[in-house]
């Protein structure tokens, strides 16, 4: 194939709304001392002080000489769990509206898991999430590509990677990537061909769900893959409207009209430019 380059303010763009500033002052989520997430300051404050039989028992707020933070008391699950529940009652926090009933798991800064919470409290707490994505690419080189559902809540009607979604806390990496992507495109993994891994992209900035009380972090492990000729994907969830099959040039049309999410552009700009450089390179 050849080159592929992008014109530097779109690559600017793009890695701009990747990597946003929160829109309210946050502190850190600490459990035992140890930061798990962070909150909005103020929010907090005063939903604190609106319901405090609901969110004392387990959450504080402490000034110390290195600054100020919330703490989740007592044993982290169920304070976490218990934290999430009071949250889905405050309309304001957007935690009702994302709910899912599917726990994701909870990691301190050494990346080791120190609890559970359910998924649609994540943002609020400004907890960090994990997630998969699959570029799929047919035997000619073109690409696969899902166009969200119309009625998702989030990014509704944009394009995506033949698959993509979070890494739940009873996952592992590979079944996330092999549920997800029978789930969403209905492809066995065993059915395709030379599956790599291709890299991590990162995701930050306010949840536009609850307004940006709550703050996205996510790390984003992708993988490429060859869907022999005659496999088609076939949603089994819901949540595709439609895939299509596009050459390269077409691709990189919709990825400049802002046609994808962030997080698929992101992905589909690195495999683009592997692609370009495993192309480039001499043989042998």
């Amino acid at each position: 194939m050849n080159s592929v380059t992008f014109s530097n303010g779109w690559l600017q763009q793009l890695n701009a709304s990747a990597a946003q500033a929160p829109i309210s002052a946050r502190l850190p989520l600490l459990l035992a001392n140890a930061a798990i997430g962070s909150v909005d300051d103020a929010y907090f404050c005063n939903i604190v002080l609106d319901r405090p039989d609901q969110f004392r028992p387990w959450l504080y707020r402490s000034v110390a000489s290195s600054g100020a933070a919330w703490h989740v008391r007592g044993d982290a699950s169920f304070a976490l769990d218990s934290l999430a529940k009071a949250l889905r009652s405050t309309e304001s926090s957007g935690v009702a509206a994302q709910w899912r009933n599917e726990m994701l798991a909870v990691r301190g800064a050494d990346g080791g898991v120190v609890g559970q919470i359910e998924r649609g409290a994540v943002r609020a707490l400004g907890i960090a999430t994990r997630a998969v994505h699959l570029v799929g690419c047919d035997e000619g080189g073109q690409v696969w590509i899902q166009q969200r559902s119309l009625n998702k809540s989030t990014d509704p009607g944009l394009w995506d990677t033949l698959m993509g979604g979070m890494i739940s806390f009873a996952d592992t990496l590979q079944s996330a990537l092999e549920r997800e992507t029978w789930e969403e495109a209905g492809i066995r993994l065993e059915s395709v061909r030379h599956l790599h891994g291709g890299g991590k992209v990162w995701l930050n900035k306010p949840n536009p769900r609850d307004g940006g009380v709550g703050y996205i972090e996510e790390c984003i492990d992708w993988f490429g893959c060859v869907v022999p000729n005659g496999i088609h994907p076939v949603n089994q969830d819901g949540e595709v409207e439609r895939f299509a099959l596009v050459n390269v040039p077409e691709l990189q049309r919709m990825l400049e009209s802002n046609a994808f999410t962030t997080e698929a552009a992101l992905i589909l700009v690195q495999h683009l430019r592997a692609m370009s450089a495993d192309a480039a390179a001499p043989a042998g």
